[in-house]
């Protein structure tokens, strides 16, 4: 797939947008994600990814997309490798996210933008507003004597 322009910059903002749902997502064994991808259980994993967005962004803000892929070998470390697809109002990110042993990325395939600007810093801007919109935000009760 060619890489569009400004995937980067919309790379940062997916990733910092998930990094709690990573940390959810990390709670799942890996053999299970093995299991469930090698096994062609994909409502399983989108069960399981449905579960953890909740935590973290508005109902449906986070899906998994068109499945996923494990990579395991006797001399490497598991990779496990989703296909999510970040719906904010306004604009969808289609990203794989690649979780290992130690490390996690995400890879944004393509965004559409229901209307895009022609200016590609205002439609990265607008992601990351819309985004930052679809978040759930812990509030924290003050005091209130």
């Amino acid at each position: 797939m060619i890489r569009q322009p400004h995937a980067s910059s919309r790379e940062i903002i997916v990733a910092h947008a998930i990094q709690g749902l990573v940390a959810e997502l990390r709670l799942i064994d890996p053999a299970d994600y093995i299991a469930f991808i090698r096994l062609e259980h994909f409502a399983t994993l989108a069960d399981i990814v449905d579960s953890a967005s909740e935590l973290y962004f508005m109902p449906g803000t986070v899906r998994l997309g068109h499945g996923g892929e494990a990579r395991i070998g006797w001399t490497e470390t598991p990779r496990i490798m989703l296909d999510l697809e970040l719906r904010p109002a306004g604009a969808t990110v289609y990203f794989t996210l690649n979780l290992g042993a130690y490390d996690a990325s995400v890879e944004v395939n393509y965004v559409a933008f229901e209307q895009p600007d022609e200016d590609p810093t205002r439609n990265t801007d607008f992601l990351a507003d819309a985004v930052e919109r679809s978040r759930i935000r812990r509030t924290v009760m003050l005091d209130q004597d």
